[in-house]
C-alpha cells in the first residue's frame, strides 16, 4: 500500500509542474498582449494589422486550451485523492497520465512555436 502512495504522489507531482507550466505560459501570454497593444496603436498598416489579429487569434484560442488543460488537471487531481486507497489505482493513472501528458507535450510545443514568431513579429515591428 505504502508503494502505491508513492507512485501516485509522483502523477500529483507530474499534475502541479504541468499546472505551474501552464500558469507561467498565460503569464507569457499577457505580455505578448501588451507588446501587440503597443504596435496596434504604431498604426503601421493594414498588413500588420492583419498579422497582429492572427496572433490575438491565436492567443484567444491558446488560452481556451489552457484552460481545458487546466480543468483536466484539476479532475485528475481529484480522483487521485479519491483513489489514494483503491488496488491497481497506480496502473489505471498511469494509462490515463499518458494521454494528458501527450496533450500537455502537444500544447507546449505549439505555445513555443507561437512564441517564437511572435518574437519575429515583435523584432519587425517594436
Amino acid at each position: 500500500m505504502e508503494s502505491q502512495l508513492v507512485y501516485l504522489s509522483d502523477l500529483n507531482f507530474n499534475l502541479d509542474v504541468w499546472k505551474r507550466e501552464l500558469k507561467f505560459q498565460e503569464s507569457e501570454m499577457d505580455y505578448f498582449e501588451e507588446k501587440l497593444e503597443h504596435i496596434a496603436i504604431r498604426n503601421l498598416g493594414s498588413d500588420v494589422m492583419v498579422q497582429l489579429e492572427g496572433f490575438q487569434n491565436k492567443i484567444i484560442r491558446e488560452r481556451e486550451v489552457m484552460g481545458h488543460l487546466r480543468h483536466r488537471i484539476r479532475m485528475k487531481k481529484r480522483e487521485l485523492a479519491q483513489s489514494k486507497f483503491e488496488k491497481n489505482a497506480e496502473v489505471l493513472f498511469q494509462e490515463k497520465q499518458v494521454m494528458l501528458k501527450d496533450e500537455m507535450a502537444t500544447f507546449v510545443k505549439m505555445h513555443y512555436e507561437l512564441k517564437e514568431s511572435m518574437m519575429d513579429f515583435f523584432l519587425k515591428y517594436l
